[in-house]
């Protein structure tokens, strides 16, 4: 059964993605293919190359557990999408209507909110797990005290 589902969504992808290459060489907006090719080649590179490998580094010497590796990944990502629209609030270039929100207090709100609440889940976490199971030093082949 998988196998056949496997299937199914292999050719779908498929088809997605041609029917992407039949649009993108046939939009008459885009005057220069070869420019969007090399724009996300790059983006491709600049994630693969160096955001992929800079979040696993920072996430494995600094965050000790899941929820916290987590929120990082989550603030990287909100960081890569807001930092342009933070480092340019303010440059209107003539037109009011470009960029025109508090950007930067927006994007402080969002890492605070996400971090609350990952702080949250790190503490519901800790209180669901039993004293002795876990932790430091912990032995699980150990007997268990009897209660």
């Amino acid at each position: 059964m998988a196998r056949w589902l496997r299937g199914i969504v292999l050719l779908g992808g498929l088809a997605l993605t041609g029917y992407g290459v039949y649009g993108f060489l046939n939009d008459p907006y885009i005057t220069a293919p070869w420019d969007v090719l090399v724009w996300a080649g790059g983006g491709l590179v600049l994630h693969d190359g160096f955001w992929v490998p800079l979040s696993c580094l920072v996430g494995a010497s600094v965050a000790r557990g899941p929820v916290l590796r987590g929120w990082l990944v989550v603030a990287a990502a909100v960081t890569a999408v807001g930092l342009p629209a933070v480092l340019h609030a303010g440059e209107d270039h003539g037109n009011p209507t470009v960029l025109p929100l508090p950007y930067l207090r927006n994007w402080l709100l969002v890492l605070g909110a996400t971090g609350a609440f990952a702080l949250l889940v790190a503490l519901a976490r800790r209180r669901r797990r039993p004293a002795g199971d876990g932790g430091p030093g912990h032995d699980p082949e150990a007997p268990r005290p009897r209660e």
